[in-house]
């Protein structure tokens, strides 16, 4: 077989490829396979990828005896982020995690040191944080905190905007617009200033209130499902609910379930630690969830119930509606958020979401800012 292809074009392809299109390529006459011109990147690849075709055959060294590297992961890691762009790094990172379960990568301090911090390593420590030990647990939790806190940042500015926008009558303020001028105040404060003899009201001041209204708050109440298939948005609603927890006009209450309860309230100021409570996996109880969330209620007509859930009931359904419908009949605000995620993928129970929606229930999948913003709606 003869092909107008050059030497390197092939050696490209080879590289893709595999060792098994050793002899196929051959029949070309343009390529030889003792001098393959991507020895090195062909076995760094290899050492992940040759995994399809068996256990753990590492570096292609039982390929026809081309090398006789001792390749572990922390040694491969290393080569591979000398030899490939960032981009490419962390998707052999993450591949090596999901698809083929080099769990060395999150139980070895050093090389989970020199892990890029992003969203899909967190993911990882969160998922395999129960195999962590010691020295490793310190390191996971730096990393979660460095991405943590760089979504915090992304998030915080529009959510704050979106939320702290109730006038506060009872504080003064420093935004000097007709909406926030406080008419009574500004006329009680200047009535010395009446002119008698003229008949005029002369103000020397004017009075503006402030943004925030501290009293009889809103309470956000956050319930977040922790299977497996709701990580993402785990993760999201962990952060929204510490920037929500930050500002003066929402009180913030937060709570895990599978089929126990877990309130993580106390902890809101250090998302990190919330992240890092979190059990993923398990079974679903979210009736059980609902009811405890309902204990938390105060003043029904200023709280609103966020459930985030696939919907996935582990036991009878009909508990489920009726929790929710009594959340609804109460006066509360309930939102269920099959996906909370800037993805917008989401597999739920169809049937229940619609349920829910007919009792009366806001179902969406959305963004963290949607989020925001359908807060901001209500509380302003």
């Amino acid at each position: 077989m003869e092909t107008g292809l050059s030497a390197e074009t092939l050696n490209r392809w080879r590289l893709l490829l595999g060792a098994s299109a050793d002899e196929a390529l051959s029949e070309t006459g343009n390529y030889d396979p003792q001098h393959f011109e991507y020895q090195e990147l062909d076995g760094l690849l290899g050492y992940l990828y040759d995994r399809e075709y068996g256990a753990e055959q590492g570096y292609r060294d039982k390929q026809g005896g081309r090398g006789d590297s001792q390749l572990t992961v922390p040694t491969w890691l290393s080569e591979v982020r000398k030899l490939f762009p960032k981009e490419t790094v962390e998707i052999l990172e993450k591949q090596a995690l999901d698809r083929y379960g080099l769990n060395e990568l999150l139980t070895d301090k050093t090389v989970l040191e020199s892990m890029q911090p992003n969203m899909n390593l967190l993911k990882n420590i969160l998922q395999f944080k129960g195999r962590m030990k010691g020295e490793v647990i310190a390191s996971a939790k730096d990393i979660v905190r460095q991405v943590v806190e760089e979504v915090r940042r992304k998030l915080e500015s529009d959510t704050v905007a979106n939320i702290s926008g109730k006038r506060n009558r009872y504080a003064s303020g420093n935004v000097r617009s007709l909406r926030n001028l406080n008419m009574r105040k500004t006329i009680a404060r200047n009535l010395k200033n009446y002119d008698r003899e003229r008949r005029r009201f002369v103000v020397d001041r004017l009075y503006f209130d402030g943004r925030i209204q501290a009293y009889n708050k809103w309470h956000v109440i956050i319930a977040v499902d922790q299977s497996g298939s709701m990580l993402d948005s785990v993760i999201y609603s962990s952060v929204m609910a510490s920037i929500f927890y930050r500002l003066n006009t929402l009180k913030t209450s937060l709570f895990v379930f599978d089929t126990q309860v877990v309130d993580l309230s106390g902890r809101l100021e250090d998302p990190v630690d919330v992240l890092m409570s979190v059990q993923l996996g398990g079974g679903t109880h979210i009736a059980k969830a609902l009811r405890y969330g309902e204990t938390l209620i105060e003043n029904p007509g200023r709280t609103l119930f966020i459930l985030v859930s696939d919907l996935v009931e582990g036991y009878v359904a009909t508990p489920m509606y009726q929790a929710g419908k009594s959340i609804l009949d109460a006066g509360g605000r309930l939102l269920i958020l099959t996906a909370l995620d800037f993805e917008g993928h989401t597999v739920h129970d169809e049937r229940a979401a619609r349920t829910f929606a007919d009792l009366g229930a806001e179902v969406a999948a959305i963004t963290p800012n949607a989020l925001a913003e359908w807060i901001g709606k209500i509380v302003n």
